[in-house]
């Protein structure tokens, strides 16, 4: 039975008795100091477990000088974040490794270029340890405000930072967009196809860039009218799809720049009496299982762990974390991390 009075709260002092252990070193494991032998950790979480011991926040504040809490800030608007299954995915695998670290996740997305000062205060504030930022596009000002409010970050996906003398490095985790638009692609071609046309994510981020320029690498003088623009949603897909139509009726090949817009595509293609794969092959791109395995017929895709790179966002903020001393130097920096892209063969293509 717990060692404490009806209504009181466990103290450090009683897990130390149970552990038969001092204070001090009771304190440690509690608050995840290193040099404790292990199975004198062990002792001291079957205590705390026992006990039902919750550590007194502003207490573990003032020895640690963390509070615990990770601020996670998507560049996009609240109705893309909830519409797009790719950041729920994303999201997830943060928030189950920060449960890892015994974190807390805040979730913050920007509607708009009026959102920078209000993140800016909540960071500037000293409410979180670090943040992790990602869909960051062209001309964004949210490196530039968490650089300013002095808060370890790393990156989802390459950020547009200019990297010159004095440009401090953030550490990111990207996959390898431009080599995974590379196997799609050769993926159509290997089919027979010749009129592969390309439906371009936004080009004001990277991972677009980096997909449009897989494209060209393997076809080197690619029609400029068989690429088409789209924003990465269903919506954008399906109007790309219909222009090419009209413009490009001959097209026997579509690498779409993600799952969503592939979806929409298909859709339009149907629409128009064209079979897929029979007279137009279709490859998406992020093996979205909400998307792909939904539409018929079964999407090929290109695969990116992206819960996984959520996860290895996290892994490389605590070392950022553990890198910066007690009074915020830098003492080192984890390098950014490149994910590989598998290509995933269905029906589609």
């Amino acid at each position: 039975m717990p060692e404490q009075t009806a209504g009181s709260r466990p103290t450090l002092e009683a897990v130390a008795a149970r552990a038969g252990v001092s204070r001090a070193t009771a304190s440690r494991v509690v608050n995840g100091g290193a040099g404790v032998r292990p199975p004198l950790v062990d002792k001291v979480r079957r205590a705390v477990e026992e006990l039902g011991y919750v550590p007194n926040h502003a207490a573990r504040t003032l020895v640690t000088r963390r509070n615990g809490a990770i601020a996670v800030i998507i560049a996009e608007p609240e109705f893309r974040v909830f519409s797009d299954p790719f950041f729920e995915q994303q999201v997830r695998g943060i928030s189950r490794e920060l449960i890892a670290y015994d974190a807390q996740l805040v979730l913050l997305w920007v509607e708009g270029p009026g959102d920078h000062g209000r993140i800016a205060r909540y960071l500037g504030g000293g409410h979180v340890d670090g943040a992790l930022a990602f869909s960051l596009h062209h001309d964004d000002e949210l490196p530039s405000v968490i650089r300013r409010a002095r808060v370890p970050a790393v990156f989802g996906g390459r950020p547009f930072l200019p990297g010159g003398d004095g440009e401090p490095r953030v550490p990111y985790v990207d996959a390898d967009n431009r080599g995974g638009a590379r196997e799609a692609v050769r993926r159509l071609v290997s089919l027979g196809r010749t009129r592969i046309a390309h439906i371009a994510g936004p080009r004001d981020q990277t991972s677009a860039l980096d997909r449009i320029a897989g494209y060209h690498d393997v076809l080197l003088d690619a029609d400029p009218e068989l690429i088409r623009q789209g924003d990465f949603t269903a919506e954008s897909g399906a109007r790309a799809m219909a222009e090419l139509l009209e413009h490009r009726p001959d097209v026997d090949a579509v690498f779409a720049g993600n799952d969503l817009m592939a979806s929409g595509a298909l859709r339009v293609l149907r629409e128009s009496g064209r079979r897929v794969p029979q007279d137009v092959a279709l490859v998406g791109f992020d093996d979205m299982r909400t998307v792909v395995e939904a539409v018929d017929p079964p999407l090929t895709t290109v695969r990116q762990d992206i819960e996984g790179m959520g996860r290895l966002m996290v892994r490389l903020l605590m070392r950022v974390l553990d890198d910066h001393g007690a009074n915020g130097s830098r003492t080192g920096s984890p390098a950014s991390v490149i994910t590989p892209t598998t290509l995933v063969v269905r029906a589609s293509a």
